[in-house]
């Protein structure tokens, strides 16, 4: 394969513009897990045609492979919405759904991507649907009409009368109706004292989020309102989730947690109903935190698709961001991205996410702290925080507990051996350490370019901060 791949790339060499070799190389890519360069050949591809179909799904494919499901999710969404006959997309979307446990949702999209192309049948995912009947809110029951790549509005020949009728509370009945099981959402428990380190990023919160919403008539008299927009950023595992649900729990907030893909819709219309609602569900629930992850999904998409029907959802949310037509006191919209260079400067403009907070890899007594923090649940004989700190130094809270994951299984293989359960030591944990690699690496190395040679606003000097290269 890897002989394939450089003739592939000799190829490209004299005909750098041809789709084809570059869709080639990408699969192959994609096979040899290369999915970096894979991403390259699919922009490559809709640099020259924005609508082209295979590259867009490619791009899902390939934040479906990094674990941006919500990015993967709606980029799939947005591929059949100009192409609705695309069984891939209706594939990928089935398995993004298996992954997130939405087993129904899953079924319907498997079934429909079999239907438009049987070759397709995947017995893996057949295997975790067994048994599973598909949601009547992914067809039927939803509104009927699509957008082809035309922008032409199609209708069903069927009708459902009683799909425009409401309930008795007034809610849409059937498939018009927005539920995401945000209806028992709850104030965090969580606070402050239960995250371990990141001290500076907290009393940053304090500053630009807390403070304000404690003392809301003060900035009432100074006619400024309580919310707006604050965007976290940061390598991946860093805990951007982590701090923006102990913040709610700080100022005893409700605290709504949206991934774009339960918002956006296939059909035209259905996903800007349900971001409305999502906005007006925190709006009613003030004080509320409404919190986004992986908000880049949704300004790629902006920069991506200038012809797609996706604008139309991407304009809503910063028509509800802005409050134009709604009141947004006492909401905080908090949104999370590992990819800050993909953020339209649009969204970032006053009024928006006008502040930002970069979120760092913790230091060595952020480490410490977390070390203790998820050493409190775990059989332990002997623990040094310290010394195990001094050993993961670039390490992210999602890496430290991957150090705990990796040591828990060598004990574990001797504990069912003696059926006795044998405790952790501090030496377990280093030896662990020292086979995991730290994921915060390859995301400094990205950040670096963009810090160095696009950071004319300064938006990135927290980031050349952190890395020595920024005097303060």
């Amino acid at each position: 394969m890897a002989q394939n791949l450089d003739a592939l790339r000799l190829a490209l060499q004299h005909s750098p513009d041809n789709a084809p070799l570059l869709l080639l190389l990408a699969e192959g890519c994609l096979e040899e897990g290369l999915v970096e360069e894979a991403e390259q050949c699919f922009h490559r591809v809709l640099q020259n045609d924005p609508a082209h179909a295979d590259a867009r799904l490619g791009l899902a494919r390939v934040a479906f492979l990094q674990g941006k499901t919500s990015q993967a999710a709606v980029r799939a969404e947005q591929v059949l919405s100009d192409t609705p006959t695309c069984a891939a997309a209706y594939l990928l979307l089935a398995r993004i759904h298996v992954t997130e446990n939405e087993l129904a949702r899953a079924k319907a999209m498997y079934d429909k991507g079999v239907a438009l192309n049987a070759a397709l049948a995947d017995p893996g995912i057949e295997k975790d649907l067994r048994g599973v009947k598909p949601s009547g809110n992914d067809d039927s029951s939803r509104k009927r009409g699509a957008m082809t790549s035309s922008g032409a509005f199609l209708e069903s020949a069927t009708e459902d009368k009683d799909e425009d009728e409401n309930d008795d509370d007034g809610h849409p009945r059937g498939g018009a109706a927005f539920d995401l099981g945000l209806a028992d959402f709850e104030k965090p428990k969580l606070n402050f004292s239960g995250v371990g380190g990141m001290e500076v990023l907290k009393e940053e919160i304090r500053m630009k989020i807390i403070y304000p919403l404690q003392h809301a008539e003060l900035f009432k008299a100074y006619d400024k309102k309580v919310g707006g927009g604050v965007l976290l950023y940061g390598p991946p595992g860093c805990g951007k989730t982590l701090i923006s649900k102990a913040t709610a729990g700080e100022i005893k907030a409700n605290f709504i947690a949206i991934g774009l893909h339960q918002v956006i819709d296939m059909w035209i219309g259905n996903s800007e109903k349900n971001m409305h609602e999502v906005f007006e569900l925190a709006r009613q629930n003030a004080p509320s935190i409404l919190f986004f992850d992986e908000i880049d999904a949704l300004a790629a998409d902006r920069r991506d698709l200038r012809q797609s029907a996706g604008r139309n959802i991407i304009n809503a949310f910063l028509m509800e961001l802005d409050g134009s037509e709604s009141n947004n006191d006492g909401v905080l919209i908090l949104g999370a991205t590992n990819a800050p260079w993909h953020i339209d400067p649009a969204f970032r403009r006053p009024g928006r996410f006008d502040r930002t907070l970069f979120v760092p890899p913790p230091d060595e007594p952020g480490r410490a702290a977390i070390i203790e923090v998820m050493a409190q649940k775990k059989p332990i004989a002997e623990l040094d925080p310290k010394a195990l700190a001094k050993k993961t130094e670039g390490f992210s809270g999602a890496d430290i507990k991957a150090v705990f994951d990796l040591a828990t299984e060598e004990v574990l293989n001797q504990a069912m051996k003696t059926g006795k359960v044998i405790p952790l030591t501090t030496k377990d944990l280093i030896k662990a350490a020292a086979k995991h690699k730290a994921t915060t690496k390859a995301w400094f190395e990205s950040a670096k370019n963009y810090a160095m040679y696009s950071n004319q606003s300064g938006f990135y000097d927290d980031v050349l901060a952190h890395l020595g290269l920024l005097k303060r």
